[in-house]
């Protein structure tokens, strides 16, 4: 499924250090392939309805939303700090 990047998950992921932007990368290939991937543990937010969390790595999340047939990437930072603004 394309995805599309907002410009707060550019600026997020810009200052992420290179290898958890690798580790982005690679979840992002996983998340186009197929988002119910067991890598990326997606999930829906509780506490927002229609957000989508995926792992990155033990540490770093990213969130998504659908728009038809477009997953939107809305963030990308560590856990707690990714899931204060989804």
């Amino acid at each position: 499924m394309p995805i599309e990047l907002t410009e707060r998950f550019v600026k997020q992921y810009s200052q992420l250090p290179k290898t958890i932007q690798q580790k982005v990368d690679k979840a992002l290939l996983l998340l186009e392939g197929d988002f119910r991937h067991p890598g990326l543990k997606s999930h829906p937010i509780e506490a927002a309805p229609g957000i989508i969390e995926a792992y990155v790595d033990h540490k770093y999340r990213m969130t998504f939303h659908r728009r038809g047939d477009v997953f939107v990437m809305r963030n990308v930072d560590n856990h707690d700090d990714c899931l204060k603004r989804p």
